[in-house]
């Protein structure tokens, strides 16, 4: 979204205009009611499903992906952790599982963390 200048405040308001500080423009943006004029999305933003699979284990880490995966969520942060067995069985599930048709994708944030993209509207 463009946020407004001064030389697109002095357009719509036809004179030379020329804020003296902070509290002049604020003035006058609340006079114009911009707030009003560029409407706010009516859909709320997705919330960020992030699952830690620290301190779980193999099933239970099995056991959260598999309700992300199924909840209707089109993406997860999933923290695996850089060593253990849970970041190659993490690999593993998305690539050869039963929840793996639902993925999209697999993004590594750093080397224990991912960024998972799900399929819109598909079951496990």
């Amino acid at each position: 979204m463009k946020r407004l200048t001064d030389s697109d405040i002095a357009n719509m308001i036809g004179d030379t205009f020329i804020p003296d500080d902070i509290a002049t423009k604020k003035s006058v943006r609340q006079e114009l009611h911009l707030s009003k004029r560029i409407p706010k999305p009516d859909t709320p933003a997705p919330e960020r499903i992030t699952i830690d699979f620290h301190n779980h284990t193999e099933e239970e880490a099995w056991q959260m992906l598999t309700q992300v995966a199924a909840s209707g969520a089109r993406s997860a942060t999933v923290i695996t952790g850089a060593s253990g067995i849970l970041k190659p069985k993490f690999q593993q599930w998305c690539h050869d599982s039963i929840i793996s048709p639902r993925i999209l994708s697999v993004t590594p944030i750093n080397n224990g963390s991912f960024t998972v993209k799900f399929h819109k509207n598909k079951s496990c």
